[in-house]
């Protein structure tokens, strides 16, 4: 089998993260050292700048996501976004009602909240997606109760690639009064995104996922709606996140953001482009099933199972060719419990109907801006052999052939 060279390694996870664009590092390096000072020290020289580069990445931030800059608040992650989003509008609306709810196919920072939200009083229930992972309004327009202050429902997920109809959703909810959540890790930056078409009342925002550091984040708030804090301590971020801004962070956030929507449109074409020749090429693999929307996905991604492989050998052989991706099967988390192979199935393709005892299969090849036809061809010229290899080392592939 041929093993590439590893300094040409072929990297199709950008859904997991994307590498620090130059340019962004060249905008952050100032703040390390140079314009170092507090930027709510406001009174006296030091603090000047850094107060600006916030504000100036707070505008950038908020022009690629069609929002105003007080409606951008900064945050560390993804993660903390939406933890302050659910946990914030919950708690500032609990006199209005009781019940949030949450797609079934949420990241593990939505989900897991449920548990918490209980405690504190709250009702969560979950709407269901159909095959394609495409949430089932039918079933959104019965969970909406008259005491449902809250929903949360991602605009893409980075697992199966479905986009959903957030512009749908959210006419609906506010026709009857909910605020509406979306975690748009997965799109902001990577399509257009227009928080005033969509109708969200707050969205989610991840400045890694497009070429940003990790470590700055953000969340768009809808001016005028009331949210409490989580984190307690100083003002910062107009009150609503305390704790001294990580301004270099910050700073690379908006200049991703701003790089993003300038180049938005070409890189959007390309990286399509390829997601399309990838997705052709794998599709003669037999027993290779596609997940997600056919159409109504993320550029550049392709997501699949395949019966009698398990998804971490198959994104061990992948890595060793030089190929990085990444499984569904989530066989080390500790959430959800091990079926009888003593692995753990993916809630999200659990939601879309794979069947748990063979759902192992899972991978996801996320394309971004530096990838190239060559590295497409080359992982379609190696995933056939990876794939009959581990077949033939499962005992259900060969009872599926007849055999013994």
């Amino acid at each position: 089998m041929l093993y590439f060279d590893i300094m040409n390694r072929v990297y199709f996870d950008h859904a997991a993260t994307t590498p620090v664009d130059k340019r962004v590092l060249e905008a952050m390096l100032p703040y390390f050292s140079d314009s170092f000072g507090n930027p709510s020290s406001v009174l006296i020289e030091e603090g000047g700048p850094p107060r600006q580069a916030l504000d100036e990445a707070r505008k950038k931030v908020a022009n690629l996501i069609g929002a105003r800059s007080e409606e951008v608040l900064f945050t560390s992650s993804a993660t903390e976004s939406n933890n302050l989003a659910i946990k914030g509008l919950a708690l500032a609306h609990k006199s209005k009602g009781n019940k949030i709810l949450f797609s079934e196919i949420e990241h593990y920072s939505i989900m897991l909240q449920a548990d918490s939200l209980r405690g504190l009083g709250f009702e969560v229930d979950f709407v269901k997606v159909d095959t394609d992972g495409l949430i089932d309004m039918a079933d959104l327009k019965k969970k909406v109760t008259k005491g449902t202050i809250l929903a949360s429902i991602m605009q893409a997920n980075m697992e199966i690639g479905t986009v959903q109809p957030i512009k749908e959703i959210g006419r609906f909810l506010k026709e009857q009064g909910v605020l509406f959540h979306s975690d748009g890790a997965g799109t902001c930056g990577q399509i257009p995104v227009n928080v005033q078409e969509l109708g969200v009342d707050a969205m989610t925002i991840s400045g890694h996922q497009f070429y940003g550091p990790k470590g700055a984040a953000g969340l768009y708030l809808r001016s005028g709606v009331p949210m409490r804090p989580i984190l307690h301590g100083g003002f910062q971020e107009m009150g609503y996140r305390a704790g001294t801004e990580n301004v270099p962070a910050i700073v690379g956030f908006g200049e991703a953001s701003r790089l993003a929507q300038v180049e938005m449109e070409e890189k959007v074409a390309r990286v399509a482009r390829l997601g399309q020749k990838l997705w052709a090429g794998i599709a003669s693999i037999t027993y290779l099933h596609f997940t997600g929307h056919p159409t109504q996905r993320l550029p550049g991604h392709v997501s699949f199972w395949i019966e009698f492989v398990e998804g971490e050998s198959l994104l061990l052989w992948l890595n060793l060719n030089g190929i990085a991706a990444s499984t569904g099967s989530a066989c080390a988390s500790n959430v959800l419990a091990a079926d009888e192979t003593g692995l753990k199935a993916s809630h999200v393709l659990t939601a879309v109907g794979v069947p748990p005892e063979i759902c192992h299969g899972s991978i996801t090849f996320s394309l971004g801006r530096e990838n190239t036809e060559e590295e497409v061809d080359y992982a379609l010229s190696v995933m056939p052999t990876i794939v009959d290899r581990l077949r033939e080392m499962s005992p259900l592939y060969e009872k599926a052939k007849g055999g013994k």
